[in-house]
């Protein structure tokens, strides 16, 4: 089957040409990048089986943060970390929605945009949590990731998904607090936040008057999510595959040729998938719309989740274990040190056999270069 990378070799270039100078200059580096990933284009390595002795030689990875096939390792080693910080508590998932309205807008401002949305939601959840009725001056940890697509890859869909631990440390630092029993904070309470800070962001930028002015005056475009998850690991594994990849996965694609690009989706609130035809250019578009801009964060984190918190997440610990006591903590599922999720290693195509690296072959930077400014000024 067609990768997703066969399919942007396929239609990148005649994408290029058709849009130009419009093409910024970001997506021309994804493209590049992804096209060439595993080619030997980037460079090899050669491995030997350990069994038959069979040698095979294989390119190298683009290790582009959008690329599907270099984020499968990469995902898997981000969630043996964030499943290794997890408290035996009850977590909650929160997200944050803009409205359809104003993702346009979104859309053409990525940076500023995306940090305003960030900005806005995370202070709205240390606001409604510093409520003296639920953790008061308590600090909590959390993080946030940024997906800007649903189920169809063609839709724009900027959201951000928050993973924060039910309770937090009392501000002296002695004590859990734990929040109440499947309840973090009201849904209503936390949409009309969520939208001033929006709007406060959007007119710092400039680009307040860009949207309807009805946008602002209502909640319920502004929507706001919270689910209790239980001990945040399902959460976790549904998250990791959107951090290190964009939209599509390579198992979702169907067909690919000169007609166009078919890929598998399934519809919101239905498990029966259906199949979307698009031509070259539209698939193009439709992928490179999820590019995020360099250097953009797209996972943050809050509170003693944050490296450079004065709370150490290993005080943390030892504060749940203390409060919640050692009973809980067996009946969570979690163990004090969490075993590494073991990975396995390269195989031999024809008998399985385990292959070492027996050489490295890196690529030639000069040609490198010249591929790269050809492939950018294609357009």
């Amino acid at each position: 089957m067609p990768s997703v990378a066969d399919c942007l070799r396929q239609h990148g270039g005649a994408y290029l040409k058709e849009y130009g100078e419009d093409v910024p200059l970001g997506h021309r580096k994804v493209l590049s990048a992804i096209t060439r990933c595993r080619t030997g284009e980037l460079g090899g390595v050669l491995y030997r089986c350990d069994c038959c002795g069979r040698e095979h030689w294989v390119g190298r990875s683009c290790g582009n943060r959008h690329c599907p096939t270099c984020g499968i390792d990469k995902t898997a080693t981000w969630l043996e970390k964030q499943t290794a910080k997890l408290l035996p508590v009850q977590h909650f998932l929160i997200t944050f929605t803009v409205p359809w309205e104003l993702r346009m807008v979104v859309r053409a401002n990525q940076r500023v945009c995306y940090d305003a949305m960030f900005n806005s939601s995370s202070q709205t959840i240390r606001e409604l949590a510093s409520n003296p009725k639920r953790l008061g001056t308590a600090t909590i940890g959390f993080f946030g990731v940024l997906q800007t697509w649903g189920r169809d890859l063609t839709v724009y869909h900027p959201h951000i998904h928050f993973v924060v631990a039910g309770g937090g440390v009392s501000e002296d630092g002695s004590r859990w607090l734990s929040s109440a029993a499947g309840f973090f904070f009201p849904e209503a309470c936390a949409s009309p936040i969520f939208r001033a800070k929006m709007r406060d962001a959007f007119a710092a930028a400039g680009l307040k008057d860009q949207v309807d002015a009805d946008i602002w005056a209502h909640d319920k475009w502004w929507e706001v999510d919270v689910k209790a998850v239980g001990d945040g690991r399902a959460v976790l594994k549904y998250l990791a595959p959107y951090v290190y990849r964009v939209a599509i996965s390579d198992k979702r694609i169907e067909a690919c040729d000169a007609a166009g690009v078919t890929f598998r989706y399934t519809p919101s609130k239905s498990k029966v998938s259906k199949t979307r035809t698009l031509n070259g250019n539209q698939f193009v578009a439709a992928f490179l719309q999820h590019v995020l801009p360099s250097g953009l964060q797209k996972v943050r984190y809050y509170g003693w989740m944050h490296s450079a918190c004065r709370i150490d997440i290993d005080e943390v610990r030892w504060l749940v274990w203390l409060f919640l006591g050692w009973t809980f903590w067996l009946g969570s599922g979690h163990a004090p040190q969490e075993q590494p999720i073991e990975r396995p290693g390269v195989r031999c195509a024809k008998c399985g056999g385990p292959m070492r690296i027996v050489d490295i072959v890196n690529v030639n930077c000069r040609a490198l270069v010249e591929h790269s400014v050809a492939y950018l000024d294609s357009g």
